[in-house]
C-alpha cells in the first residue's frame, strides 16, 4: 500500500510518499481502508519535531483522524461489520491507504454525510464546539472574537457561535478575502489581524465595549492584541499557537478587568465519552438541517501530503484540507 511518512522530522519535504507494507489487525482491532485523511496543524507540528505529549519514533505516518470502510478484524472482534462505514481518531496512521485501529474507536458514520465530510467535522467541530461552551462558557448575546476564521476550525467557530446565541460574532483574518469568507459564513464583523492596530478596530466596532469571548490560536503579539478587546468578566480561550512564538501577559491584564485566560486541550475531553458522542450527534444534525455548512478548501490525493502542510503551514488555505489516499 501507499503512505506518507516521515523518516527524520523537519520541513513538509521530509514527509515521503512510498510503499509500505499491508497492516495486519492484531487483537482488538480492524483494518480501515482509508477514504479521508484531515490534516491538522498537531501533524505538522509532529512532522517538526515539536514537543509532543506523546513520542512519533520514526519511519512515522502521521494522521490523527481518519475515514473509511471496514475491511478486516483481528482475533476476538466481531464488529463493525466489514464494508461499514467509520470514522476513526486515532494517534496516527491516517496518511495512508490503510490503518489498523483499536475496535472501540471506530465510530459508525451516520447517514446523510460521507467519509470527506465526516473528516472535515469531527475534530474541528468538537474543537469548536467544546471550546465556546465547556471552556468559554458562550453565553446568549456575548460579542465573540473568533481568530484564523477562515481556517477550517474557525468557520465552524464563526457558525456554531452563531447559531447558539452569539449576539455577534467578529471573524478576524490575514487577508481582507479570508475575512470576506468568514463573513460568508455567517461573521457579522471583521478585522484583518496582520494589521498592525486590530486590536483598536475592534475596539471601534464595538463602540468601546469590546469582545465577552475570543477564541485565540495564533499566540504572540496577536494573543496580546486578542486580550486587550475583553470587556470586564471576558474570558480568552487559547487552543493553540499557530505563531509558534510565546506571550509574555502582565498579570494586571486580568485582574484589573476581571479577565480570565483559560487553556483548552480537546484530547484531554476524549474520556468523557458521553459529552463526544452527544456533541457529534448535535454537530452532524446541524450539517444534514444545513445550519452547519463545511467549508472543503482542498480535497487532495494523498501524494500531496507534504503539499497540505504546506498550505496550512503558510496560512493559504482556507476551510479543512482533506487527503484522498485512493485518489
Amino acid at each position: 500500500m501507499k503512505a506518507a511518512r516521515f523518516h527524520e522530522t523537519g520541513g513538509p519535504e521530509v514527509l515521503v510518499y512510498e510503499d509500505v507494507p499491508d497492516p495486519v489487525p492484531g487483537r482488538g482491532e480492524i483494518l480501515l481502508k482509508v477514504e479521508a485523511a484531515g490534516v491538522n496543524y498537531v501533524d505538522i507540528m509532529r512532522r517538526r519535531g515539536d514537543p509532543m505529549h506523546e513520542p512519533s519514533p520514526t519511519p512515522f505516518t502521521i494522521g490523527y483522524e481518519m475515514a473509511g470502510v471496514v475491511a478486516g478484524h483481528g482475533p476476538g472482534v466481531d464488529g463493525p461489520a466489514t464494508g461499514t462505514p467509520v470514522f476513526v481518531h486515532s494517534g496516527s496512521g491516517a496518511y495512508a491507504q490503510y490503518a489498523v485501529v483499536p475496535a472501540e474507536k471506530a465510530i459508525p458514520i451516520p447517514d446523510g454525510i460521507d467519509a470527506v465530510q465526516m473528516t472535515a467535522l469531527w475534530l474541528q467541530g468538537i474543537t469548536a464546539a467544546l471550546a465556546l461552551r465547556e471552556a468559554g462558557r458562550l453565553g446568549k448575546g456575548d460579542t465573540v472574537l473568533v481568530e484564523a476564521a477562515a481556517g477550517g476550525l474557525g468557520i465552524l467557530t464563526v457558525q456554531l457561535a452563531k447559531v447558539w446565541g452569539a449576539g455577534s460574532v467578529i471573524a478576524a483574518a490575514s487577508t481582507p478575502e479570508k475575512v470576506e469568507l468568514a463573513r460568508s459564513f455567517g461573521a457579522d464583523l471583521g478585522v484583518d489581524y496582520s494589521l498592525s492596530g486590530w486590536g483598536e478596530e475592534v475596539m471601534r466596532l464595538t463602540e468601546g465595549r469590546g469582545t465577552d469571548l475570543v477564541i485565540e490560536s495564533v499566540g504572540g503579539e496577536t494573543l496580546l492584541a486578542a486580550l486587550g478587546t475583553l470587556a470586564p468578566f471576558g474570558r480568552l480561550v487559547v487552543l493553540g499557537s499557530a505563531s509558534n512564538i510565546p506571550s509574555l501577559v502582565h498579570s494586571g491584564e486580568l485582574f484589573n478587568h476581571n479577565r480570565s485566560m483559560v487553556g483548552f486541550g480537546v484530547h484531554q475531553y476524549f474520556p468523557n465519552t458521553e459529552l463526544i458522542k452527544s456533541t457529534v450527534a448535535e454537530l452532524v444534525e446541524l450539517v444534514v438541517d444545513g445550519r452547519l455548512r463545511l467549508q472543503l478548501d482542498h480535497v487532495l490525493p494523498l501524494r500531496e501530503a507534504a503539499q497540505t502542510h504546506r498550505l496550512v503551514e503558510e496560512r493559504r488555505s482556507t476551510g479543512k484540507v482533506v487527503l484522498q489516499p485512493w485518489a
